[in-house]
């Protein structure tokens, strides 16, 4: 649905994105990250026909960004990180213009109006007027404006900024519900919500793309050893837990997690389960275990080393 090739762009002499290309398939929900400077705003606006690229290729659902931008932006709903909103109309209202200017058929208006409205679930405030609404109910009317004319591409830029955890988590599964009608390329910094909304992801660093992958298949790659977190009913000493798990074959370290000697992390050969192996020596040795898994990289993690060349080592957990 979303093809991008080799796409570069200058802005005088100065290249924003260079060589830049993935692809989003039907159905997905990809998210798009990078740094502040990275080329995701270049990216975006080159795919939403707001400026054309210097080079390379575009093409949403078939239809090139530069060559036929009208198909183009038929394909698309877009919110941009600044919802477009006229703060003076009721919610309404608003939709109404925004079908017009969409060319949606009037016979189709009040029935499309009705549906994104249900979709968003801002039916209770159809006659209430923008600006008198909350951060959250007002991004839901900016989702709505984008899914006007059931668009089969959405392009969502920080759509969760500024937000309260409840209203985050609101649009968070609306988005994942918009995903099973809907092609989704996300923009966000908020990097938990990426790895709880999107299949899969595309880092950007320095106007290049430097990963795409599911969350997942980029910490196995990146992750160079598997760690296990222990926990115990009361303080164990370093050189006992050594005693009991050093003689492992695949232990590579064991390192405190907190300073009561209760929790512990013990990191292992990574072509290796050793959970079974650790539980059973660690019983065996008569220690009282409360607490056994595994910890991973967290996509923050993932995002960090791409980014800044640096081998993030200090492990997050991961129920």
């Amino acid at each position: 649905m979303i093809e991008v090739e080799g796409l570069t762009k200058y802005y005088g002499s100065l290249a924003a994105i260079v060589d830049v290309s993935f692809r989003v398939e039907r159905g997905e929900i990809v998210g798009f990250l990078g740094p502040n400077g990275a080329g995701k705003s270049t990216t975006i606006k080159i795919l939403t026909c707001y400026m054309p690229p210097s080079s390379g290729t575009a093409r949403i659902n078939g239809f090139d960004c530069l060559e036929d931008s009208i198909n183009v932006r038929r394909q698309i709903g877009y919110l941009p990180e600044n919802v477009p909103l006229y703060k003076e109309m009721t919610v309404k209202r608003f939709l109404e213009f925004v079908a017009s200017a969409k060319q949606i058929d009037r016979s189709r208006v009040k029935g499309e109006i009705g549906r994104v409205m249900e979709i968003c679930a801002i039916e209770d405030v159809s006659g209430r007027i923008i600006g008198n609404l909350s951060k959250g109910y007002r991004q839901r009317v900016g989702l709505a404006q984008a899914l006007l004319g059931n668009p089969p591409v959405i392009i969502l830029d920080e759509p969760t900024i500024g937000l309260d955890p409840t209203q985050i988590i609101e649009i968070r599964n609306l988005i994942k519900s918009l995903g099973k009608d809907h092609t989704i390329l996300m923009s966000s910094h908020i990097l938990p919500e990426v790895a709880q909304t999107c299949n899969r992801v595309v880092i950007i660093n320095k106007g290049k793309v430097v990963a795409t992958d599911s969350p997942e298949n980029l910490t196995r790659q990146l992750q160079k050893k598997a760690q296990i977190t222990v926990g115990f009913e009361k303080s164990i000493n370093i050189s006992d837990l050594k005693g009991i798990l050093g003689g492992l074959p695949g232990i590579i370290d064991i390192m405190p997690a907190d300073g009561d000697g209760m929790r512990w992390y013990i990191e292992t050969d990574q072509e290796r389960d050793l959970r079974a192996d650790v539980a059973k020596a660690l019983v065996e040795g008569g220690m009282r275990l409360v607490e056994l898994k595994t910890v991973d990289m967290t996509l923050e993690e993932v995002f960090m080393h791409l980014v800044t060349e640096e081998d993030y080592s200090a492990p997050s957990e991961v129920v």
